[in-house]
């Protein structure tokens, strides 16, 4: 049922946001070097590597690491990047990874793949065998904020008492957070 729902949920999702996705993939274009779409090697469901396309925010010279390890990420950001970050807009070409199968709606954010520390604390919990999500339980109880255990006990928490109605209740969650902007550092 949850693969019909992420499928059925981002060919609409993908058909009503089309024009938007379209606007920001030419406003990234037009006020930056390089392509519109970032192409990032994530961790996926058991451990597996594939390839997460995300509206690029920072520059082309930025360090391949999440963006809490660098010293001055706004140094790096796009003169859009903050504000597609802060609406996560950014996100919305990963309609295509759920549509794939790569991903879900719902579920832990995929890890970069050098995030080993993440990697591993999952992995340790059973929380690795899940597909990963546009957004999770540990997304709308503080996204940037958390330390990474604590992301990894909210997607625990998650593994353990998932739902479709769990799911709705995060997916609407986090609407409202992405309308308020609230939880994303950078």
């Amino acid at each position: 049922m949850k693969r019909m729902f992420d499928i059925a949920l981002s060919f609409v999702a993908l058909v009503l946001l089309g024009l938007p996705m379209l606007m920001v993939a030419v406003l990234v274009r037009l006020t930056s070097r390089g392509a519109a779409l970032y192409w990032s090697d994530r961790v996926g469901r058991d451990n597996v590597i594939f390839r997460m396309p995300k509206f690029r925010t920072m520059r082309v010279d930025a360090p391949i690491v999440a963006t809490h390890l660098l010293t001055d990420p706004d140094r790096f950001l796009t003169p859009v990047g903050k504000f597609l970050r802060k609406a996560s807009l950014d996100e919305l070409p990963q309609l295509f990874s759920i549509l794939k199968g790569d991903m879900s709606f719902v579920g832990p954010r995929p890890a970069l793949f050098n995030q080993e520390d993440l990697i591993g604390l999952r992995t340790a919990k059973g929380v690795q065998r899940m597909a990963p999500g546009l957004t999770g339980w540990a997304q709308v109880n503080g996204r940037d904020d958390l330390s990474i255990s604590a992301k990894v006990d909210f997607d625990e928490y998650y593994m353990r008492h998932r739902s479709f109605v769990f799911d709705l209740k995060i997916l609407l969650m986090t609407a409202f957070q992405a309308m308020a902007g609230k939880g994303v550092r950078h």
